[in-house]
């Protein structure tokens, strides 16, 4: 199951209540953990540079991908730059690896995050490491930003952070 964990959705729906309960005012930003579980498809993946505030589509203008959260607490993660083409030569191959992001881990919800904890992933650095991603969702878009980092891939750029949009698939 999706670590929201029961405790803290039963918390966070008892103190609800309760304010309810006394007449006071309720917030909806308490997100439901249970509406990211699914596959989402990519629609648009850019990043924004810290340091000049530019919006580059670093995966080309059409890249591919989606992610899947499991109702067992499990998230899949996979994004591809647009027009990626087998490669020949080893450098031509190992050059592969900066246009893909992927990986896959055990999966906490807490509010409008999630945290994956990566057990595997296309770059050795990221396994062992927590992940942690903002979203929003609304009907069937799902809108993720990634914390201000250096991303492997374009690490030349200096802090980054992904701007990502996907579809629910039905």
């Amino acid at each position: 199951m999706i670590t929201t964990t029961r405790r803290s959705l039963s918390k966070t729906l008892a103190l609800a209540a309760a304010a309810a309960a006394l007449g006071a005012p309720t917030l909806a930003a308490a997100a439901d953990p249970t509406e990211i579980l699914g596959t989402w498809r990519l629609v648009s993946y850019v990043v924004e540079v810290q340091q000049s505030g530019e919006i580059m589509p670093v995966m080309g203008a059409h890249p591919s991908g989606g992610v899947v959260f499991t109702p067992n607490g499990r998230v899949f993660f996979m994004l591809t730059a647009d027009g990626r083409k087998p490669g020949k030569t080893d450098a031509e191959k190992a050059a592969l690896l900066d246009t893909i992001v992927s990986y896959t881990g055990r999966a906490e919800i807490t509010g409008d995050q999630w945290t994956t904890h990566v057990e595997a992933a296309w770059n050795p650095q990221w396994v062992g490491t927590a992940q942690t991603r903002n979203f929003k969702v609304d009907g069937d878009k799902l809108q993720v930003t990634t914390p201000w980092r250096v991303m492997p891939n374009w690490a030349d750029k200096g802090m980054t952070r992904s701007l990502i949009m996907f579809e629910r698939q039905k």
